[in-house]
């Protein structure tokens, strides 16, 4: 049967939901397997389950193809802009968006606008995701340096805020703070030191603009400083492209952002594959967040705004364009960033023992189910969970 209890899944969740007949082996896609979970994780994995339990939900797969949920770890949650005045500010992003888009987890931050945005914000939106069925986690600080936090410390929002994984500054940009090569290192080891006494990533996610500089900030840090370079998480690097190559064969993780259609990014994603290792390249989406557009004398001429949607669009098209088999075109949004922000073992493979986050695609790779934490978020492309204020 076709999920013949949403109605009652949206309202109260499912407790154990077994999946029939998906092709779940990414290098074996004629294999088709049953999922079983329970718990908010994969139980079991194999052909022709049997789960004779009260209350179990039944959803046929139809041989659809599984793969993990999609982890976003540049999403402006509570909207970015305000570059072009105060009707610039883009909304913030609903639960519904991030379930249409396969995302089952993100990563929230602020941007340029830290000023009618705040941190406490901020973690109270993540706070919200996470109720309405969302793994969620967020960034302390924003474009601007010193960090706005919400203890007043970059460590301790690390430490003591639990939603808080690293902090975000930008570089290379003139809407930057132009901070110095002995200000980015205070801050990386502030961070690095937030996270070695809370087990968290202790990340410092950079903004990079396409200003002169590129990445070479980082280069003369990591030239004479011992911070490890994992430290460092440079996203938008489609812009300074043979500099993040070189960030990645040096061993650094390099975000690059996806565009609307899909198409470009997945392009420059197929080139990088080619040119730096697989396991170090993930992919965001700066959903909610402006694309302003700037002249030769940084003045604004356009403003677009960020999709979750964009992040799938790029993932069909790695496929459908540039020749890149599913198990490989998935890897930046799932394995690789579940690696790279301390989830391995939890999060960006469709295994026994993982979170219960899983898209289903149809045979033209469209998005046609999700399920967050085991709870069917959608199904035939019907959205079955949304967030409190949603229509």
């Amino acid at each position: 049967m076709k999920c013949s209890r949403a109605a009652q899944a949206r309202q109260s969740g499912v407790a154990m939901l077994l999946i029939k007949n998906v092709r779940a082996d990414l290098e074996n896609p004629d294999k088709v397997s049953d999922l079983f979970l329970a718990g908010g994780k994969i139980q079991a994995v194999g052909r022709n389950l049997d789960v004779p339990l009260p209350g179990l939900e039944v959803l046929e797969g139809d041989g659809r193809t599984a793969v993990p949920g999609y982890i976003d770890q540049h999403v402006h949650i509570l909207g970015g802009g305000g570059e072009d005045g105060f009707a610039s500010r883009v909304p913030e992003i609903r639960l519904s968006d991030c379930i249409r888009g396969g995302v089952t987890t993100v990563v929230g931050l602020l941007g340029t606008d830290a000023v009618t945005r705040s941190v406490e914000n901020l973690v109270a939106k993540t706070k919200a995701l996470r109720s309405e069925g969302l793994t969620a986690f967020c960034l302390t600080g924003a474009y601007e340096y010193p960090s706005p936090t919400l203890t007043g410390s970059v460590k301790k929002d690390i430490v003591f805020i639990s939603e808080v994984i690293g902090v975000k500054i930008a570089i290379a940009d003139h809407r930057s703070s132009n901070l110095s090569k002995r200000d980015l290192i205070r801050l990386a080891s502030e961070a690095r030191q937030g996270g070695i006494l809370s087990g968290k990533p202790g990340i410092v996610h950079l903004h990079v603009g396409s200003g002169k500089r590129g990445l070479g900030l980082l280069f003369d840090i990591l030239e004479t400083e011992d911070i490890p370079i994992r430290t460092f998480r440079p996203t938008h690097v489609g812009r300074v492209f043979d500099d993040a190559v070189r960030f990645a064969n040096m061993g650094g993780y390099i975000d690059f952002t996806a565009d609307e259609d899909g198409g470009k990014t997945a392009r420059t994603l197929a080139k990088a594959f080619g040119r730096a290792p697989a396991d170090r390249i993930t992919l965001s989406t700066d959903s909610n967040g402006s694309i302003p557009k700037w002249n030769d004398r940084k003045e604004l001429v356009g403003m677009g705004v960020g999709r979750i949607s964009a992040l799938h669009q790029v993932v069909k098209s790695l496929v459908g364009e540039c020749g890149v088999p599913l198990s490989l075109a998935v890897r930046p949004s799932t394995a690789t960033v579940a690696e790279a922000l301390g989830l391995a073992g939890r999060k960006g493979r469709v295994a026994a023992g993982y979170d219960a986050d899983l898209n289903l695609l149809d045979d033209r790779l469209d998005l046609s189910a999700v399920v967050a934490g085991g709870t069917v978020m959608m199904e035939g492309g019907r959205v079955l969970r949304k967030g409190m204020f949603e229509d």
